[in-house]
């Protein structure tokens, strides 16, 4: 009896959260080496199914990174990166596309297999992301910064009772196609939304003031906060990136941003509907 009760206090406990987020948008980025996981991919997509039979929609952008470094080792063709980057010819925009539509496929059956709606966009289609050429000092080739994000099949998609699943592709105005950086592409969309809130799902804990002790992590931050960490080497290499994404979308107008590891089951559903969270909110 008491374990029932212990469920019951649980949902209750949720409540207020149902009620805050309802008919609201949570965009939420997932990516990585913890895409290709399965059992974590699982509990990450009855998160998100969860979220939408509460009546929060969300919305999942993917990346493909680790899939698509395996076709090309494969291939015999090399992983050239540039400051976190991926150089991108001719070829390996080819790769990069069918690689991500493959990802896009499966996410989108599986959380069908979940019972739910979903429908598979990509950022190059219908001028959902329109690109310009991201300038370096280095050649980058098809690689794109987000110029506009225009939403109305991501808002279409959610109209007919469907989880929006979208690629990080995204076409220029003259047509060519390019390879955007998927944090940016989550970021870019949950500004165009109007998100209520921007998720990133990482292989670690959040942001922690010293990377060594878990115990050191940083469950709130402020913007101007989070920037101080980055000038000062606390938030450092690969949580930059991210880190920027959070600040760039609260800049944008979205309320809150949280970054929260996937690897710890149902992470999404501890993290926004439960008093303490599981990971790091950046707010404003």
């Amino acid at each position: 009896m008491e374990a029932i009760i212990k469920k019951a206090d649980v949902l209750i406990e949720a409540l207020p959260y149902i009620r805050a987020f309802r008919k609201k948008t949570v965009v939420i980025k997932y990516g990585g080496s913890i895409l290709g996981e399965e059992s974590i991919r699982k509990s990450v997509l009855e998160d998100i199914v969860f979220l939408h039979f509460m009546g929060i929609r969300p919305v999942l952008v993917h990346g493909g990174g680790p899939n698509i470094s395996e076709r090309m080792k494969a291939l015999g063709k090399k992983n050239e990166f540039h400051h976190g980057i991926r150089v991108t010819n001719a070829d390996t925009l080819k790769i990069v596309d069918e690689e991500l539509k493959k990802l896009n496929e499966l996410l989108v059956g599986e959380i069908k297999n979940l019972h739910a709606g979903a429908m598979g966009l990509s950022g190059e289609k219908r001028n959902l992301i329109t690109t310009v050429r991201k300038k370096s000092k280095k050649s980058l080739g098809f690689v794109g910064d987000i110029k506009e994000v225009r939403c109305s099949s991501i808002k279409r998609a959610t109209s007919l009772d469907c989880i929006p699943v979208i690629c990080p592709m995204g076409k220029s105005e003259d047509g060519l196609l390019y390879n955007i950086n998927a944090d940016d592409a989550a970021s870019a969309i949950a500004i165009g939304l109007k998100a209520e809130k921007f998720v990133l799902l990482t292989n670690v804990k959040g942001i922690m003031r010293n990377q060594h002790d878990h115990e050191s992590l940083l469950s709130t931050l402020q913007v101007k906060d989070a920037k101080a960490l980055i000038k000062e080497g606390v938030i450092q290499e690969g949580m930059i990136p991210k880190v920027q994404a959070c600040i760039k979308t609260e800049e944008g107008g979205v309320k809150k941003t949280h970054i929260i590891d996937a690897r710890i089951p149902h992470a999404l559903l501890l993290e926004i509907f439960t008093d303490k969270g599981i990971g790091t909110e950046i707010i404003s």
